[in-house]
């Protein structure tokens, strides 16, 4: 089965100033604010929730279809999701703009200063997806994650006059989406992907009880944190998967994408949901441990190793069967 993933593309520019930031600020000049820090270094990573979940479908054995736009600025950025297996002919390349750009200093208290420039991701909207529907041979399932939030409602108002099975990741986005909007990207997914806390946000700003979300979604996946996962069945039972324990956390960045790209792989395998959640929790635990969201190393000893661990020599044995070589 193959996936498409609709989402953010973006470059992530990453800065350390050894001080602090507030011992430059004058709190009765604020009006007047002019700084400029000299940091320590400078890292330069490859990013957005779309990219991140193809990448790591991808480093699972899958061939998914990126969908999303970028800057003129994208070829070595293209030219590495392509060597590790991602299907970029889905990717839009906008003539004026840049790809979009997150830029963060961090001092030495974990205070950030940080700007988001969307540049490109604002033509998301421009896409269509049945040209790229058909040209890729068709999906099993499209996740639609965030990005431009008229690409997201285009591209999910398409899947349901279409027909083409899709799953809602708005995550992100849902900060300052109107119930609206929420409930325009949600209704109709046959799967729903959020945290617990995005879950809570959802419930509140649409007015829709879990109950009611459960009548217009297929299976509800929320993610826990340290608590793992729980996956809502469509038939009203209820997953509990637990995380990878003994995790060394190094960077949060990224987790969750690596989770949604787990699972969908064992989608993908036609795996069992709890399969697919366990799965998704062991990519996850790789990338946690790892400084970056696309720079971590994946082998399928160590991948099988850590999953049987946790989860038990049957479970490793099902995925180990399913697997495609790495």
């Amino acid at each position: 089965m193959q996936i498409a993933v609709s989402g953010s593309i973006a470059n992530d520019h990453l800065m350390t100033f050894p001080g602090l930031f507030s011992d430059s600020l004058v709190v009765d000049q604020l009006d007047k604010i002019s700084l400029s820090f000299l940091v320590d270094d400078l890292e330069v990573r490859r990013g957005g929730c779309g990219a991140n979940i193809a990448f790591g479908l991808a480093v699972l054995g899958q061939r998914p279809v990126l969908i999303g736009a970028v800057g003129e600025d994208f070829a070595d950025y293209r030219s590495w999701l392509e060597r590790h297996g991602v299907d970029c002919s889905g990717v839009h390349t906008s003539e004026t703009k840049h790809t979009a750009r997150f830029v963060c200093t961090t001092d030495r208290s974990h205070a950030q200063i940080a700007t988001f420039y969307a540049g490109a991701m604002s033509e998301a909207r421009e896409i269509e997806l049945a040209p790229i529907h058909d040209r890729s041979g068709g999906w099993g399932i499209v996740l639609i994650g965030p990005d431009d939030p008229e690409g997201m409602v285009r591209h999910t108002e398409e899947c349901r006059s279409r027909g083409y099975r899709f799953a809602a990741d708005p995550s992100q986005q849902l900060a300052w989406a109107d119930g609206d909007l929420i409930r325009r990207l949600i209704d109709g997914a046959a799967y729903l992907f959020s945290n617990e806390y995005e879950a809570a946000l959802t419930e509140k700003k649409t007015g829709w009880s879990a109950g009611e979300i459960a009548e217009r979604v297929g299976t509800r996946v929320v993610t826990r944190g340290a608590a793992g996962v729980t996956v809502f069945e469509e038939d009203g039972s209820v997953l509990e998967v637990p995380a990878i324990a003994g995790i060394d956390a190094v960077d949060p960045t990224g987790v969750g994408d690596a989770f949604r790209a787990g699972f969908l792989a064992g989608l993908a395998l036609e795996l069992g949901h709890e399969q697919c959640a366990q799965l998704g929790c062991t990519l996850a635990a790789g990338v946690v441990e790892t400084t970056g969201t696309q720079e971590y190393r994946l082998d399928r000893a160590g991948l099988l190793a850590r999953l049987g661990v946790q989860y038990g020599d049957e479970a490793a044995r099902i995925v180990d069967d399913a697997l495609p070589a790495l």
